[in-house]
């Protein structure tokens, strides 16, 4: 991979090498939480490598030490300052999560998630829209939202059973525990997991095989996965963002949230 970005974002960059492209998410200060300017330019670099033919294969990491930690909600918070108080988190994953994971989906060549550390909430969501996940021996992998009232999002309620079934999925919504690496590989969450020391070789080296692999062939069975599994992504997604919305009006998520930010227990679920 080339040393330089061919294209850098404030928040993500964009490496090339031949028929191989790699985006890095690249906000190491935020573990690189999910920020509208993680959105604005992840959606224009997935649709760049989506349209480019030369392009055939493309790998999403993280820089730093995270791959992506969820929304940024210290942001999200904030903007719900200036908005009477009110979380758009319906209209925010309207407008730029379900177009981030569906061009992840339906591009015609194959996605890597190289999870290079913690993945959280809609991190979790984002790593595994790719058709195949790698992780570092080290990282983890954590359904948070319950922690703050909320509920999975970003395609998590898609992506997560379509891998693991509903019992896992259940464990890990509900109790909203870390699952490492490891563990992941094993229940069927991720492909694989490598030290971390071997971590970014082998990874370019699955990067490299799928670039000179044969595409039409790949793009051919993610179409077939992608009917057979999510079909009715879209209108799951649009449930998704229903529900989300609905739980960022209550006290929970407004407690849940809050103590969160100050880094303190809840104090107490009521319910609504």
């Amino acid at each position: 991979m080339t040393e330089e970005p061919v294209r850098r974002y404030e928040t993500v960059e964009y490496y090339r090498t031949g028929a191989a492209a790699k985006i890095v998410l690249n906000r190491p200060t935020r573990m690189n939480a999910w920020s509208e300017g993680i959105s604005r330019d992840l959606l224009d670099a997935l649709r760049v490598v989506a349209a480019d033919d030369e392009v055939r294969a493309v790998l999403l990491t993280g820089t730093g030490r995270a791959f992506c930690t969820g929304a940024d909600l210290k942001e999200g918070m904030a903007k719900a300052q200036a908005n009477d108080g009110f979380l758009d988190t319906d209209g925010i994953l309207r407008e730029w999560y379900h177009p981030i994971v569906t061009t992840i989906r339906e591009m015609p060549k194959p996605v890597i998630s190289a999870v290079n550390g913690p993945a959280a909430g809609a991190g979790v969501s984002l790593a595994l829209a790719a058709d195949l996940v790698v992780a570092k021996e080290s990282a983890y992998f954590l359904l948070a939202f319950v922690n703050i009232g909320l509920t999975l999002d970003g395609g998590g309620s898609v992506f997560v059973p379509a891998r693991i079934g509903f019992t896992r999925t259940a464990e890990m919504a509900l109790l909203g525990e870390p699952v490492n690496a490891t563990k992941a590989a094993e229940i069927g969450l991720i492909n694989t997991v490598w030290p971390d020391e071997e971590f970014d070789k082998n990874a370019e080296a699955l990067l490299a095989r799928l670039a000179g692999g044969p595409t039409k062939s790949y793009a051919a069975t993610k179409r077939e996965l992608n009917h057979w599994l999510y079909s009715r992504m879209a209108e799951h997604l649009d449930l998704e963002a229903t529900l989300q919305g609905d739980l960022a009006r209550t006290a929970d998520f407004a407690e849940g949230a809050t103590a969160f930010l100050e880094k303190r227990p809840i104090a107490g679920w009521v319910g609504h």
